[in-house]
C-alpha cells in the first residue's frame, strides 16, 4: 500500500521533514528551527549568535546561505522523494546583525521530472536581507515507506 495514499499532501510534507530534521545535524547545531512546513514550502529560523558574525561584525555570508539552503532543502523534500541540490546562488541585500532572528521562507517555483527550482527569501524582521535561488535534482529514495512491509 502507498503510505501517499493515506496521508494529505500537508501530512505527507511533515513526515518527510521530521524523517529528514531527525538526521540533520548542521541545521540543528547551528540553531535552526522549521517554523512551517507543507507541500513544495518551508520556512525555517536562526537566531544569529556571536560565533556567526564576521570581521565587519555582520552576520557571515555562509551562514546566511545554509539557512536558505536548509530551508530549501525541506521544501523540495516535501513531496516524499530524496532530493538534492544541483545548484544554489544567493544575491544578499542588507546585513544581518548580531541578535537577529532570520527567516528563511522557501518557495516551489517548478518541479517537474527529477529538476525543480525553489526561491528563498531570508528576512531579518520585515527587512529582506538575502534572496536565494536553488534547482534540485532527485535521487533515488523516498523518505517514508511506500510499501507496507
Amino acid at each position: 500500500m502507498n503510505v501517499k495514499a493515506n496521508l494529505s499532501p500537508e501530512d505527507v510534507a511533515r513526515a518527510c521533514a521530521d524523517a529528514m530534521w531527525a538526521e540533520d545535524d548542521a541545521s540543528k547545531g547551528l540553531g535552526m528551527e522549521i517554523v512551517e512546513i507543507g507541500p513544495g514550502f518551508a520556512t525555517l529560523a536562526m537566531n544569529v549568535r556571536p560565533d556567526m558574525v564576521n570581521g565587519q561584525r555582520i552576520a557571515h555570508g555562509g551562514f546566511i546561505f545554509t539557512l536558505a539552503d536548509s530551508a530549501f532543502a525541506f521544501a523540495c523534500n516535501s513531496h516524499n522523494e530524496r532530493v538534492v541540490a544541483a545548484q544554489g546562488q544567493i544575491t544578499f541585500i542588507k546585513p544581518g546583525r548580531l541578535d537577529d532572528r532570520l527567516v528563511a521562507k522557501a518557495r516551489e517555483v517548478s518541479r517537474g521530472g527529477r529538476s525543480g527550482i525553489y526561491d528563498v527569501r531570508v528576512t531579518a524582521g520585515d527587512t529582506v536581507i538575502a534572496e536565494f535561488r536553488g534547482h534540485s535534482r532527485v535521487i533515488p529514495g523516498t523518505w517514508l515507506p511506500t510499501q507496507e512491509p
